[in-house]
């Protein structure tokens, strides 16, 4: 922890190695005004100089890469009119409470949308729609449409929450991977039928074990099969392998890979770093159109690192996305 001893005279007695990394070296002899140029802080240890009492202010830099920010306690010490001033790096907790408020407005803003919608045909059709059928059909088809959006967006909200609690549970059952795909697969058959879009396996004979949690596993393989379907578009192919155990290099451990592609019109590389953030969509209007929620990836995100397995996407424009997941054997 960087740490910056300042006498009485507000001449810095002493620094750690820490903290001249953090201000620059030389500090010793310096008036603290000189290293410490914020305001807040500045207050602070004036403060604490002048009547002992402890103080605690913020102190923002960057490193270059990032925004840093520290909370920076003044302490007084033995040392005659002395003050301890200590800084502890609380960027982490920082970016969880810009993340936290950047999610409730991103589902405020997935909610507000059909709500109002609802509310606008629901005022139309109590005025002047109250004796128009055909508008009335119209109207209660899109207020079906929008009111099962939300529910499919309050669905994922649920998911997301219960991985996320379970993430830093390890799973202890036995599961057939290849059954699980093999069945998830069977039951997505209609549904890739009605888009007009073909799937093909390519599962290994026999049972592939692993230490998993089922229904995630399952879930998985169902996120990852419908974004191929729904992105993939009329008439491409969404192709399912899984491979026999293997030892991983990335995860130094034997382990199985999944593998889903699509042969639709790809996703330009500057998007793929951000697939599995929450509400990240390459086109915001196609996916609600299609009915995506903004979550399925991020979900798949959070099962895969509980299983402690690792997720790679590769897409170039025009030619199909890929998503490869690698989950050990145990």
């Amino acid at each position: 922890m960087p740490a910056v001893l300042i006498r009485q005279d507000e001449r810095i007695e002493a620094a750690n190695s820490l903290a001249e990394s953090l201000l620059g070296a030389g500090l010793a002899g310096r008036h603290f005004i000189t290293a410490l140029r914020q305001p807040q802080l500045l207050d602070a240890i004036e403060g604490s100089l002048r009547d002992r009492v402890a103080r605690v202010a913020e102190y923002l830099t960057n490193n270059g890469q990032q925004d840093t920010c520290f909370r920076v306690s003044a302490r007084p010490v033995d040392l005659p009119g002395g003050v301890l001033v200590c800084f502890e790096d609380v960027t982490h907790v920082e970016q969880l409470g810009q993340m936290r408020r950047d999610f409730v407005a991103n589902v405020s803003h997935e909610l507000r949308t059909p709500l109002t919608a609802l509310i606008g045909f629901i005022e139309t059709l109590r005025g002047p729609a109250r004796n128009d059928t055909v508008a009335q059909t119209r109207f209660l088809g899109i207020m079906d449409s929008e009111a099962h959006r939300m529910n499919r967006l309050v669905g994922d909200l649920l998911s997301l929450s219960r991985v996320e609690a379970e993430e830093r549970v390890r799973p202890t059952t036995l599961v057939n991977l290849c059954q699980v795909v093999r069945s998830t697969l069977h039951g997505l058959t209609p549904v890739a039928a009605e888009a007009g879009v073909t799937l093909v396996s390519d599962l290994p004979e026999g049972r592939v074990e692993i230490t998993g949690d089922e229904d995630q596993l399952r879930q998985v393989v169902t996120n990852l099969v419908e974004n191929g379907v729904k992105y993939g578009g009329k008439g491409s192919t969404v192709h399912v392998h899984l491979s026999q155990a293997a030892y991983a290099p990335r995860l130094r451990t034997q382990a199985v890979g999944l593998t889903v592609s699509d042969t639709g019109p790809g996703i330009d590389p500057i998007h793929l770093p951000r697939l599995t953030e929450r509400f990240y969509r390459v086109d915001s209007h196609r996916s609600r159109e299609m009915g995506g929620t903004g979550l399925g990836l991020a979900i798949v995100k959070h099962i895969v690192n509980r299983h402690r397995g690792r997720m790679r996407i590769d897409s170039d424009l025009g030619q199909g996305t890929r998503f490869v997941v690698t989950l050990p054997v145990s």
